[in-house]
């Protein structure tokens, strides 16, 4: 069938014929301009801070827009405008649908890509601006993925074919390949977890019910410890976050409790000059917040105070240091107070076994049982 032949069977005169064209030439035009406005409006919002996040993913997912799909829109818009035989329309329609349908995934498909890697370079401090680790990228390729699987299963719909049967079949091979691969995926989508909710990140020192150590790699299955004896722990990702974890590198300030112990015979007057003596010495120390000292306890064996401050930076070094200042000091302030630290003294009464059968010893029931009947009936104690 020659063109002119084919064009005849569409029933087309030469004014609709025309219209048509010079409909989708001004359609091409007016949608060259509209995207050319678009984007000088994106890139004032840009300027402002308040709108840049948006304005920045939605100028880089309007960069993706095809000029292929801009062509068909536009030839697609003259031939709405013509009154074609009826299978044409149906035609017609369905490349109505890839069109649109093609441009919004490929849309989709940029802006997930844009987004999760802002998100991601916003969350994670210890990124480059252009770098992102294997979980992100993996987090990127199954939206997009998915953005085309559901445009492929939703094209096919259109045209008139049965998805039903497929993504049932879909379905159970999906559920058939997690129940043989469920560690692997566990683990999979740990990682991903702590990729996007970061709970640790590399080079905090953590600590589990288990193990301890600096987080040294996340990987896709497990995390590598490095322990502070030296050796490396590999621990699956899903135990991990089955575990609670103590983050210690995002610790900021450090509460301790200690108590003191005295001999339970201290005057009172004594006793109550501790308080105040252990507030002066702790408040001299830097980075040191004095909270409370009270006299908490008292029995027949010891007196008891608890005294609780805070020093207010998370290094390891500076708490054992002022630990032991406050201890030493501690010490200092009972010898000049007078205070002993002694317990009281335990009186221990022992009594010496004695044998059955000599004087003094009490009778056997064999032996009692030889007694006459009058002592036998006597009361016990008597």
């Amino acid at each position: 069938m020659d063109i002119r032949a084919f064009i005849a069977s569409l029933d087309i005169t030469l004014p609709n014929a025309l219209f048509a064209l010079a409909l989708a030439v001004f359609s091409f035009v007016a949608i060259h301009g509209a995207l050319v406005l678009f984007r000088h409006r994106l890139d004032k919002l840009g300027d402002e801070r308040a709108h840049r996040p948006v304005a920045e993913v939605l100028r880089k997912t309007l960069a993706r827009t095809s000029n292929l799909v801009v062509f068909a829109t536009s030839v697609l818009i003259g031939l709405s405008a013509l009154d074609l035989p009826s299978p044409w329309n149906a035609r017609v329609s369905h490349l109505w649908f890839l069109t649109l349908g093609l441009q919004l995934a490929i849309y989709l498909h940029s802006a997930i890509k844009v987004t999760a890697r802002r998100y991601f370079q916003i969350h994670d401090q210890a990124a480059a601006d252009s770098q992102v680790t294997i979980a992100h990228t993996l987090i990127i390729w199954v939206l997009q993925t998915s953005v085309w699987v559901i445009f492929a299963l939703a094209l096919l719909a259109n045209l008139g074919i049965n998805i039903t049967t497929f993504v049932a079949s879909l379905g159970i091979g999906g559920i058939a390949i997690a129940l043989a691969v469920q560690n692997v995926l566990g683990d999979l989508f740990a990682s991903l977890s702590i990729a996007i909710d970061k709970p640790f990140e590399v080079g905090d020192f953590i600590s589990t019910s288990d193990t301890s150590g600096t987080v040294e790699k996340v990987g896709l299955k497990t995390t590598r410890l490095r322990a502070s004896s030296g050796e490396q722990i590999i621990v699956s990702n899903a135990e991990l976050l089955k575990d609670t974890v103590s983050n210690f590198k995002r610790m900021v300030t450090r509460r301790i409790v200690y108590t003191l112990r005295a001999h339970p015979d201290t005057p009172p007057a004594l006793a109550a000059k501790v308080p105040t003596a252990i507030a002066e010495f702790i408040a001299r120390h830097e980075k040191v917040r004095f909270d409370r000292a009270h006299l908490s306890k008292y029995t027949q064996e010891y007196i008891e105070w608890e005294i609780i401050y805070t020093i207010l930076d998370a290094d390891y070094t500076l708490f054992m240091d002022t630990q032991q200042a406050v201890i030493l000091a501690s010490m200092q302030m009972f010898a000049d107070l007078g205070i002993s630290t002694a317990p009281r003294a335990q009186q221990l009464l022992l009594q010496e076994a004695v044998e059955p059968g000599t004087a003094g010893a009490p009778a056997l029931p064999q032996e009692r049982a030889r007694l006459p009947s009058t002592l036998r009936s006597l009361p016990k104690g008597t």
